[in-house]
Formats: structure tokens, C-alpha cells, sequence
């Protein structure tokens, strides 16, 4: 008796989780429309983000090194890292967010690294990463090029 309710109670479980994941990927499917810049660790960034002030709004610049990112689809969020008066402030920031208007890729680093948490213990020039060259898109072989 016990059993055949543990087994009904899994049942409804399974059929909930099942229906959970489904309406995530179809949220995902549609609600992502907002069109992102390839953003990766290292890169310099400014987020714009809406700040609302009683009935008026306005947007603010946080502008910093991108230390890390997480998650996927709707849910990913960056790590966004910049010194201010000598104090290091980082703000995490979901991508998907409606408050986020608008990100601006300003430079892109060069790093070997997934989280850059390393730059918490670096002071001054020490935090300096290197510029990550543009992939070209034409590529040709060296032996097509000295036959002809």
C-alpha cells in the first residue's frame, strides 16, 4: 500500500519536472530576442542599466573587466569588475534583464583563464590585460599562394 503511493507521488513528480523544463526551453526559445554582443571573459565592457527614480528614469554606465560568466540562455549573468576611489566594486548583471538597455564591448582582453578572480589581489598596472587580435575571415593556405 505504502509503495503504490510512493510510486504515484514520483509519477506526478516526474510528470511536474518534466513540464517545468519543457516551458524553460520554450521561454528560452522565444523570450531570447534581445540581441547580445559576443561578449567573453576579459573583455571591456559598459552596461547601461535603466535606474528608475520615483516616476522619472535614467540610465547608468557601469563600465569595467568582465571577471566571469555563468549560466546559460536566459539565465546567464557576467561579473563585471572596475576600481573606484582605489576600491574594487563588482556588480554581477543578468544578460537577459529588461533594466539592462544596452552593453558596448570597448575592448577585448587577451586570457587563458575562465574567472579572472586573480585580478581582486592585483593593484594599479598589475590588472593590465593584454588586447585580443580580430580573427580575420579570409584564410588561405601558403601553398595555394607561392604556386601561383
Amino acid at each position: 500500500m505504502k509503495n503504490k503511493y510512493l510510486a504515484l507521488v514520483e509519477a506526478v513528480e516526474k510528470a511536474n519536472a518534466g513540464e517545468l523544463t519543457k516551458k524553460q526551453g520554450e521561454l528560452q526559445k522565444t523570450g531570447a530576442v534581445r540581441t547580445i554582443p559576443d561578449i567573453q571573459i576579459g573583455d571591456t565592457v559598459d552596461v547601461h542599466q535603466w535606474i528608475e527614480l520615483g516616476e522619472k528614469g535614467r540610465t547608468q554606465v557601469f563600465s569595467g573587466v568582465v571577471i566571469a560568466m555563468r549560466g546559460e540562455g536566459t539565465r546567464e549573468m557576467m561579473t563585471v569588475r572596475r576600481i573606484v576611489q582605489g576600491e574594487g566594486v563588482e556588480r554581477t548583471f543578468p544578460l537577459m534583464s529588461p533594466k539592462i538597455a544596452k552593453i558596448e564591448v570597448k575592448r577585448t582582453g587577451k586570457v587563458r583563464r575562465a574567472k579572472l578572480f586573480y585580478l581582486r589581489d592585483r593593484v594599479g598596472k598589475a590588472t593590465r590585460l593584454k588586447e585580443r587580435k580580430a580573427k580575420t575571415g579570409t584564410t588561405e593556405t601558403p601553398t595555394s599562394a607561392s604556386k601561383t
